[in-house]
C-alpha cells in the first residue's frame, strides 16, 4: 500500500525514526544499523511495509527494497512476526543471513534477540528456497572452520555478527591461518 516514503526525519527513536512527509509526522520502525546512519534535519527515502493488525497500523522502513523484500520473507515463516524480522535484520545484515542459511549455521541466527534454537532451525528450512544467492556468496560460503572459530569467538566477546565479519574480512590474505592468531588480527581492527 505505501511502498516508499520521503521525508525530514525529526526525531531518532530508540527503534523507529520519526519523519516529516506533507506536514504528517509518521513513526517508521527501521533495523538498528540504519537508526544510526542518519540524524535530525536529513531528508530520507525509506522502501516501506505497512502492518495492518486489528487494532494498529505500524510501517517499516528500509534503505533498500532488496531489504524490505527480506522483510517480507521472513515475515512468511511460522511465527515470526514484524518485531522478530527487524530484530533479525538488526542483527545479521543479508549476507550473514544467505551464509548462516547456505552454510546451515542455526548458530548465526540463535544469536538474534528473541530467536531460539528451534525458531533458528524453522527460520532456516524456511529460508533455504526462498533466498536466492548474492555474488560474493560463494566467499562467504568458503568460511574456514579457523574463521568460523574467530566468528563465534568474536560474537562471543558482544561484537554483531556484521561487526565480527568485517573484522574478518578485514586480514591481510597471507595472514596465519592458526585460530588463536587470527583472532588477535581480527581484534586490532576494532581498536
Amino acid at each position: 500500500m505505501i511502498a516508499t516514503l520521503r521525508g525530514e526525519i525529526t526525531q531518532v527513536e530508540e527503534n523507529a525514526l520519526v519523519l516529516e512527509v506533507g506536514g504528517v509526522g509518521l513513526r517508521v520502525f527501521t533495523p538498528k544499523p540504519l537508526l544510526t546512519q542518519f540524524q535530525p534535519g536529513e531528508i530520507v527515502l525509506l522502501h516501506t511495509h505497512l502492518v495492518v493488525r486489528e487494532n494498529d497500523l505500524a510501517l517499516y522502513g528500509f534503505e533498500s527494497a532488496s531489504e524490505r523484500q527480506l522483510f517480507t520473507t521472513l515475515l512468511g515463516a511460522d511465527g515470526v512476526g514484524p518485531k522478530m524480522a527487524l530484530s533479525v535484520l538488526s542483527t545479521l545484515d543479508q549476507e550473514s543471513l544467505q551464509r548462516a542459511v547456505f552454510s546451515e549455521e542455526p548458530d548465526l541466527l540463535s544469536r538474534v534477540p528473541g530467536v531460539g534454537k528451534k525458531t533458528a532451525q524453522k527460520l532456516m528450512f524456511y529460508l533455504k528456497d526462498r533466498l536466492k544467492p548474492i555474488s560474493g556468496l560463494e566467499r562467504i560460503a568458503a568460511l574456514s572452520d579457523a574463521d568460523g572459530e574467530v566468528l563465534a569467538a568474536l560474537t562471543a566477546l558482544g561484537y554483531s555478527v556484521i561487526e565480527a565479519q568485517t573484522a574478518l574480512q578485514s586480514l591481510p590474505k597471507d595472514a596465519p591461518q592458526e585460530v588463536e592468531t587470527r583472532l588477535r588480527l581480527a581484534l586490532g581492527y576494532f581498536r
